[in-house]
């Protein structure tokens, strides 16, 4: 038994090294009709011998049932989106902040890669076996969709070589081929169904289906640009150099990646590229450039959601002209009134156009746009279709102004112009059901009270039955209401009221999120939470009170005050907390007077609880947690299997505490 396992082994490692030729390095050195023998003769030894098959030997890629779902997946560092330049001042813009922030005149060396048209992943390898692939959701959580990356011949399930570390995030994008994407267009239109807009669209489609087997048949392709985590290992210090190993372990980099020096090989590269553009065998909308040092990068740092060592240099925005035949104003969460204009359908950026923003009032006002005007439609990569401009030569004689609705277009509430003059909004507030609609769907959003499963196709489905009109009315849902929907079974009803049911115990700072209060974000709810101690606390609280928070100004201070004088809004909390809704207090402190204020502190390796719970614990005791160790790091939280972060910390003579060490720490 031992030499038919030695030689399934032979066989895939043999089968692994010719699709690294083929679908890596595009270098095929044996014929196709040979790596059909080796295929086939490992699959009769697997077939023959069940108890030697593994989940990434090469036979395994296609395979299993359907999903009824997908699942979620927290990302343990988050997937950031990158800042957008558009013209080689901005560029030149962005490479001056750094100098000046490194304090550094010499040339930056830069890593330029085009910007692929694609949807970004990210791949966890643990003992360097493919284990999860999950998409970029919103950064903090995407979804689990490893049955369906397993399916992508250019991603390899087991990684080639040795030396890699323990546990490795690889990041990249799937995207469509052109060819693939017109192959896979006419094979769909044969069949009278309906087809892809574009590659983009087409490569998202083809991941998130819920059957791998029709992954597997769409000619998806990968390429990684950058590492996650990696723990229990040494990488290269340089950017270039980890994508060089990522090479070398089997993984897929795209060859027009290159390394140049400064502001105007960077501009130099976008323009080469930019004119090679339609030739590429893929789509790209922009090329991206990021510090090579990687120690660089750790020095700048982040800005809100964005790195400041890199950057997204788009192509030009694509552009057409059509006919403005309406305009119709939504409103939204907060209750502002946005423009949309309704167009004749027109081709522009790879789709068919016949909506577009007009931002608000003052950008009407500012264009001079009118119903029945002929416009320039703008669409830059996934930025919404805007109007960009009017073609005054052409403006009929019948050419209507734009007035903005007195009366809510949703609730025939009053309509209020702010005195900016931007922003109008419907009076209604939660009464407006366009806002109530709004509100649920962030109240369960994730970052709020997490209603699994809630999603606003639900929503949606509940408002249009007439089972919901308020926030609170949620909680008043029951198992015979959700089973009478269509499509609505029993074990589905179930998972919906257990989710509703568990959300009813969360936290202060996510209730105060959940509420949706006009310019109180995450942040601003937790600063909140911990300075007041209580919702009763907060809800006393005046605008001198309240712009004693950091965080809080005289804006968003007025915005609170405001909403918790609004009467249906103190009914519907108090309806929420009759109905179970529940937290526990905190002690009233300043953030500044709480034990740990003014520190920060590093997560790694393998903890008795998970990271988010510790993370929650330090940041209620006032310490900020961060992804990265510096020279700042009051201390690196340390667990089994910690990686580079522990190696990184000693060598920077940072302390270092374990499982013991941070009981110690929580008990301040």
């Amino acid at each position: 038994m031992q030499l038919i396992q030695e030689q399934i082994e032979a066989l895939r490692t043999e089968i692994r090294h010719h699709n690294h030729l083929y679908y890596v390095l595009d270098d095929p050195q044996i014929p196709d009709v040979e790596y059909d023998r080796l295929f086939r003769e490992l699959q009769a030894l697997e077939d023959a011998h069940p108890e030697f098959i593994c989940s990434d030997s090469p036979t395994q890629r296609v395979g299993g049932e359907a999903l009824s779902e997908f699942g979620n997946v927290r990302h343990e560092l988050p997937m950031l989106s990158l800042a957008n330049v558009f013209s080689e001042e901005e560029l030149d813009n962005f490479d001056r902040r750094i100098h000046e922030r490194l304090k550094d005149e010499a040339e930056l060396e830069y890593v330029a890669e085009p910007k692929l048209d694609g949807l970004a992943i990210s791949l966890l390898y643990v003992n360097g076996v493919l284990v999860r692939a999950a998409t970029r959701g919103d950064g903090e959580t995407g979804e689990d969709v490893t049955a369906n990356v397993r399916t992508i011949q250019s991603v390899p399930l087991r990684l080639l070589g040795e030396n890699y570390p323990a546990r490795l995030e690889v990041r990249g994008e799937i995207y469509m081929p052109k060819a693939g994407f017109s192959q896979l267009n006419q094979g769909l239109a044969a069949d009278n169904l309906k087809t892809f807009a574009n590659p983009r669209n087409a490569a998202a489609g083809s991941l998130r289906q819920l059957d791998p087997r029709i992954t597997a048949q769409r000619p998806l392709e990968m390429f990684c640009y950058s590492m996650g985590i990696a723990e229990g290992g040494q990488l290269p210090g340089k950017h270039y150099a980890i994508l060089q190993q990522f090479k070398a372990w089997g993984l897929r980099v795209c060859p027009e990646i290159r390394i140049v020096q400064g502001a105007k090989a960077c501009m130099g590269y976008f323009n080469e590229l930019g004119a090679r553009r339609v030739s590429l065998p893929y789509e790209i909308d922009g090329v991206v450039y990021k510090i090579n040092s990687l120690k660089t990068q750790q020095e700048l740092g982040f800005v809100s959601r964005a790195p400041r060592w890199a950057i997204a240099h788009k192509f030009p925005a694509q552009e057409a002209m059509t006919e403005l035949e309406a305009v119709e104003f939504q409103v939204g969460r907060t209750g502002a009134l946005t423009p949309v204009a309704r167009l004749k359908p027109v081709f522009v950026g790879g789709v068919t156009v016949s909506n577009a923003t007009l931002h608000n009032m003052d950008e009407i006002e500012r264009k001079d746009v009118r119903v029945g005007d002929f416009v320039i439609v703008r669409r830059a990569g996934d930025v919404i279709p805007e109007v960009a401009r009017v073609v005054l030569d052409k403006r009929p004689v019948t050419a209507q102004v734009i007035t903005l609705p007195v009366l809510c277009p949703v609730c025939g509430s009053e309509v209020k112009r702010s005195e900016e003059g931007a922003v109008a909004r419907c009076t209604g507030g939660l009464y407006c059901p366009a806002q109530v609609k709004e509100a649920i769907k962030h109240f369960a959003s994730r970052r709020a009270l997490n209603i699994d499963g809630l999603g606003d196709k639900l929503v949606e489905l509940f408002f249009e039955q007439g089972l919901i009109r308020h926030v609170d009315d949620l909680y008043r849902l029951t198992k015979e209401q959700l089973v009478a929907l269509e499509r609505m079974g029993a074990k589905s009803a179930e998972k919906v009221l257990a989710a509703l049911n568990t959300s009813k115990t969360t936290t202060l700072e996510r209730f105060i999120y959940a509420l949706g209060i006009r310019d109180v974000g995450e942040s601003t709810a937790k600063a909140l939470a911990r300075h007041f101690g209580s919702l009763e606390a907060l809800q006393a609280a005046n605008e001198e009170t309240l712009k004693l928070v950091s965080d809080v100004g005289s804006i968003s201070a007025a915005s609170i005050t405001q909403f918790f004088k609004e009467e249906h809004n103190a009914k519907t909390i108090n309806n929420l907390r009759t109905l179970g809704v529940q937290w526990a207090n905190y002690e009233a402190k300043p953030a500044e007077a709480l034990p740990l204020a003014g520190k920060t502190y590093v997560i790694t390796g393998t903890l008795s609880r998970p990271r988010e719970d510790i993370k929650a614990d330090l940041e209620s005791l006032g310490a900020k947690v961060s992804n990265s160790v510096s020279k700042k790091t009051t201390a690196l939280i340390a667990g089994a299997e910690a990686g580079s972060k522990l190696e990184k910390a000693e060598s920077l003579g940072v302390m270092v505490l374990g499982e013991m060490g941070l009981l110690a720490l929580l008990k301040v």
